[in-house]
């Protein structure tokens, strides 16, 4: 009976919970806007991975590889959209 539970998909709603408690203590907390910023990045990409990995089984195919480069491309483009979107606009380069 113990190979039938999904200890892995428990433990990882768990830490689920505990990542979205963070987030939302943050939210209550009255901290500097710098500090409650980089608290929820980390924490939003943490939630990120751990639904990536632990309910959406990247890792358990045979064509992981090519998954986890989808992923990191993906993640490439978005972060050159974003800090190329502030580049322009919010800190003045064309």
């Amino acid at each position: 009976m113990k190979e039938l539970f999904p200890l892995k998909q428990v433990r990882g709603f768990a830490f689920s919970m505990i990542l979205t408690g963070v987030a939302l203590a943050v939210y209550f907390l009255d901290w500097s806007f710098a500090i409650e910023m980089t608290i929820l990045l980390i924490t939003a990409f943490l939630q990120a991975g751990l639904q990536l990995i632990v309910f959406m089984h990247t890792g358990e195919t045979k064509d992981k590889g090519a998954i986890y480069t989808n992923i990191y491309y993906a993640l490439a483009i978005a972060l050159v959209t974003v800090f190329g979107t502030l580049l322009c606009m919010i800190w003045g380069y064309m």
